[in-house]
């Protein structure tokens, strides 16, 4: 890009798509924005805004699901609790990467860990009316956040920017002692700054969770991927850090998108604790004819909503968690690459006046990994966001998740060749010039 496009054309194709302050704009609305961007200037972005695998899934969850549609199960409607070879899977996978007990039974395969969090949100908002609200450990995924105001559950949150390590305890309490909170949600690592909460910080929750009877909903999209450390052996510590060790209110999701690389066919797991898969809610039991809180989500919220997900999928995850746990798939080597290109951005953005925002885990400095932020010199965000699209660089900006911070979310997985690095540097080479101008 020889020059910054115009600013009269970005606000020409916002007003068009009716976007008002392009710093709230969605992951979705941002994309769409670029490609029209990209149409009117005939200039190629280089795409930080959404976080879509780069990597090719692995082989044998690809033969795996040829073989399952060979053996016909294209024409046979999935069990909606889930096919048993990937709930047996799934049990041997949490048990090998994080070193706890979840039964199969207590596992159920979701159209992505999307559909999982919205049916447990919906869930959550009716089993006890006296606790329907939902606490975001934030900055979070923007997503979840308008899931939650779709369903209109209440929701409050906070930045743990300001409260990790003892100010955390303090913080939960504040909000969980008002009694109308039913869950927490974080992602660890964190989409978006990357931040891994500490084995002491989910302590911390777990207390919260016991003390006030909260669920904590652990989403692990991104499970195993703070590379800082060796996760990568199955049945050897150190595991991947848990809530799960601390209480028995605890529901993790699980996504086979990231970890490996299989978006496409959209497919995740939610994983109940014993306790909570059983428990039984008497408000459940009058809406629905039966109280207990797992077979509730089954069979009222997924039926209602999918009736289950796909059905040869299901054996390409099962594969790929039985090969990883048998020490055949090294998944955790394979996204590393995520890492490498992390680490080669950071430099360039830093080299052209960027601060990384979420710079630290307490004492240690943030890992390497598929996402983090950025920030300019003081700019707000709807001046940085704009500046970045006038230069050919599409991201979305951090408070869009929560963030107290001004700075915006990048994400690595587009940047699969050495050119598009080069790009990121000359287009924010472009950008530092007019942001001094």
């Amino acid at each position: 890009m020889k020059q910054p496009i115009s600013k009269e054309t970005v606000d020409d194709i916002l007003s068009r798509m009716d976007i008002a302050d392009v710093s709230l704009a969605t992951i979705r609305q941002n994309v769409a924005v670029t490609n029209e961007l990209e149409r009117v200037s005939g200039e190629k972005f280089v795409h930080l805004e959404i976080g879509v695998p780069g990597l090719r899934p692995s082989s044998i969850g690809i033969e795996a699901q040829k073989a399952a549609l060979d053996n016909n199960v294209a024409a046979i409607y999935p069990n909606i609790a889930g096919e048993r070879p990937i709930k047996e899977a799934a049990s041997r996978f949490i048990k090998a990467f994080i070193d706890a007990d979840v039964p199969a039974e207590c596992i159920i395969p979701t159209v992505g860990s999307m559909q999982g969090c919205y049916n447990l949100f919906l869930e959550i908002k009716q089993m006890n009316p006296d606790k329907p609200g939902v606490l975001f450990i934030d900055p979070g995924f923007p997503a979840q956040k308008s899931q939650a105001k779709v369903l209109g559950v209440p929701s409050v949150s906070f930045d743990v920017y300001h409260y990790r390590a003892e100010k955390l305890g303090p913080k939960l309490e504040e909000y969980l002692s008002k009694g109308n909170i039913g869950a927490i949600i974080y992602s660890n690592p964190n989409n978006p700054s990357w931040v891994c909460l500490t084995d002491d910080e989910l302590r911390t929750i777990g207390e919260m969770c016991n003390k006030y009877d909260v669920i904590a909903l652990e989403d692990f999209a991104y499970l195993c991927m703070d590379f800082r450390s060796d996760l990568s052996k199955p049945f050897q510590p150190p595991y991947q850090v848990s809530v799960s060790r601390y209480t028995d209110n605890y529901i993790m999701m699980i996504s086979a998108s990231k970890i490996f690389s299989y978006a496409g066919e959209r497919l995740g797991l939610v994983c109940f604790s014993p306790k909570m898969y059983h428990r039984d809610y008497p408000r459940l039991r009058e809406l629905y004819g039966m109280g207990r809180m797992g077979d509730n989500y089954v069979l009222t919220y997924l039926y209602a909503a999918s009736s289950g997900t796909s059905h040869s999928a299901q054996y390409a995850m099962a594969a790929m968690l039985n090969a990883a746990v048998d020490d055949k798939l090294d998944f955790v080597d394979d996204v590393k690459e995520y890492g490498r290109r992390a680490a080669i951005t950071k430099e360039i953005f830093e080299r052209h006046g960027f601060n990384i925002v979420y710079d630290r885990d307490n004492e240690m400095p943030i890992a390497d990994g598929f996402y983090y932020t950025v920030g300019y010199k003081g700019l707000s965000n709807k001046d940085l966001i704009t500046n970045l699209l006038r230069c050919g660089v599409s991201a979305i900006t951090l408070n869009t998740a929560g963030s107290d911070q001004s700075g915006i979310r990048a994400c690595v997985s587009a940047l699969s060749t050495p050119d598009l690095f080069d790009m990121l540097d000359e287009n924010l080479a472009l950008f530092e010039t007019l942001a001094n101008e």
